[in-house]
């Protein structure tokens, strides 16, 4: 009966195989390199070749950088804003497309908002850069005709971190919203009406209904972007920064790429990489302890 079970799921664990192949490469095997934080790395000796240990040197030289906080802190600030819009935003977009009534209405709306989710932040950067451009971009056109002085979005520190959470939104929220709207979906149509008998308001049926029902994909979504603090968007702000808002923008992942591959420090932008990877594996088992101790979520 055994060897029967394992004939049967055999085409199962085949199907497996592909991704559990890409999963070992890409995610698994370079986990060996971890050993180059610890290490004065030259890649000439090669990864296992006879590289000189060094302990934690790499991971103190980091801390001793004059930039090394503002970095850690634009980092935060940043991905803290992007997943707070992150949560709201698309929470209050999905409950209003679901009060519309027209389908045809509600599948348009849907696909504009979902739209930008599929540009990569290459295109979307030359995009941007061109609407926000203090001399001839449409944003400033239009805040010159109402009388305001023209905004370098994307070269002045007080604007550029601003323009990274708006823009990170934009594109973001209509990916949010597709689920949560899901979510709504699954909610018992038999409940909308027992308020609406009971007097109940759409108000009301929203706070009192339509978030409760929400209440387990939002701690999901919630729980999986606290991992994620540390991650404040390389592509994005990678394609949109310069040297003139590196005191605003400047965050780890970009921080590893100049020390890392221009600087070719490889020691100490392995030592961040790790430093970063254990902070966002401590945050995100906490973040689901806390779930499954206050809001009874669980994976398994």
């Amino acid at each position: 009966m055994k060897n029967l079970n394992i004939k049967k799921q055999l085409p199962l664990h085949l199907m497996i195989l592909p991704g559990f192949i890409l999963l070992l490469v890409f995610s698994y095997l370079p986990m060996a390199g971890i050993v180059i934080a610890f290490q004065k790395f030259i890649p000439a000796k090669g990864l296992f070749g006879h590289q000189k240990w060094i302990g934690l040197d790499n991971f103190k030289y980091v801390l001793d950088l004059p930039n090394f906080g503002s970095v850690i802190w634009n980092t935060i600030s940043i991905a803290v804003m992007k997943i707070i819009l992150g949560l709201v935003i698309p929470i209050i977009f999905a409950i209003l497309i679901n009060e519309v009534t027209s389908n045809a209405l509600k599948r348009g709306v849907q696909t504009l908002i979902y739209l930008p989710h599929f540009l990569s932040w290459v295109v979307l950067g030359g995009i941007l850069i061109d609407i926000l451009s203090p001399s001839g971009g449409i944003v400033n056109g239009l805040l010159k005709s109402i009388g305001i002085e023209p905004i370098f979005f994307l070269g002045d520190n007080k604007w550029f971190p601003t323009t990274m959470v708006l823009t990170e939104t934009w594109k973001e929220f209509g990916y949010g919203t597709i689920i949560y709207l899901a979510a709504i979906t699954g909610i018992d149509p038999s409940l909308y009406e027992a308020a609406r008998i009971d007097g109940a308001n759409r108000w009301k049926q929203t706070l009192n209904i339509t978030l409760p029902g929400m209440k387990m994909v939002i701690v999901l979504l919630m729980v999986l972007s606290l991992g994620n603090l540390l991650n404040a968007g390389f592509d994005q702000i990678f394609n949109l920064y310069s040297p003139p808002v590196y005191q605003s923008g400047d965050i780890l992942d970009t921080f590893v790429y100049r020390i890392g591959l221009l600087d070719a420090q490889y020691g100490v932008a392995t030592a961040v990489g790790l430093f970063k990877s254990v902070v966002s594996f401590t945050l995100i088992s906490v973040s689901y302890f806390c779930a499954y101790k206050f809001a009874d979520y669980r994976i398994f």
